[in-house]
């Protein structure tokens, strides 16, 4: 039973590493595992605040003409420094190098694997959903700042709604099929496609509510939006 959890690097690094929510986390998912050995978890993690900090200097210098590939590998670089710090956390259960490359990846031994960012044109959403078709996994949960995925963006529209279920037409059509780097989506457009086309459906939910996370794996009535 392998599930992959897409972990937004804003949860894990807002601007610092979140002490707090590690420990957390790293507690939550353990009791999850504990359960049976057969569990394994894949966590691919994203960049953070680290990442958009890095890449608004890079534009700021280059006068606002950044090449969008020298910005995503600066994003890229911060998503393997918070994946090296999981898989520091997760070492005793984690004895596979972090992934850089979803395609590469071989069966792993112990109940964890973490992977990173690979390549430009596309965030670590999208690494979530090639190591869930490597492994057969139907599904990606993907934790970030946002509880739900709206009709709109909830800060500039006080009319944007709140959604329960969607399918993956009509959330490309919300977030469109072009990925800019460090665009904030509740799931990359790249990744989105590639998800549709493979069948695999996806949860968006908050990820600092662990209670709702264990709800999720445990396959009970949670908040969030289920796409596809």
């Amino acid at each position: 039973m392998v599930r992959v959890l897409s972990v937004g690097g804003s949860i894990v690094v807002p601007q610092q590493p979140d002490e707090a929510f590690l420990r957390d986390f790293a507690a939550h998912i353990r009791r999850w595992l504990s359960v049976s050995a057969e569990r394994k978890l894949i966590l691919v993690v994203g960049g953070g605040g680290p990442a958009r900090m890095y890449q608004q200097a890079y534009k700021n210098i280059t006068d606002n003409t950044p090449s969008n590939d020298e910005a995503d590998w600066i994003g890229i670089m911060a998503t393997r420094l918070n994946a090296q710090l999981l898989k520091a956390i997760f070492s005793d259960i984690c004895p596979n190098p972090v992934v850089y490359d979803p395609t590469a990846v071989e069966l792993f031994s112990g109940q964890i694997l973490i992977a990173a960012g690979w390549k430009p044109g596309f965030s670590t959403d999208n690494d979530a959903v090639l190591l869930a078709e490597r492994f057969s996994a139907k599904q990606v949960i993907n934790l970030s700042n946002i509880e739900k995925v709206y009709t709109d963006d909830p800060k500039k529209n006080p009319d944007a709604k709140p959604i329960d279920s969607i399918s993956w037409e009509q959330f490309i059509r919300l977030v469109g099929t072009e990925w800019v780097p460090g665009k904030n989506v509740p799931f990359d457009p790249v990744a989105s496609l590639r998800a549709q086309k493979a069948g695999i459906q996806v949860i968006c939910a908050g990820g600092t509510d662990l209670n709702n996370l264990d709800n999720i794996l445990n396959g009970c009535p949670f908040k969030g939006t289920t796409i596809g």
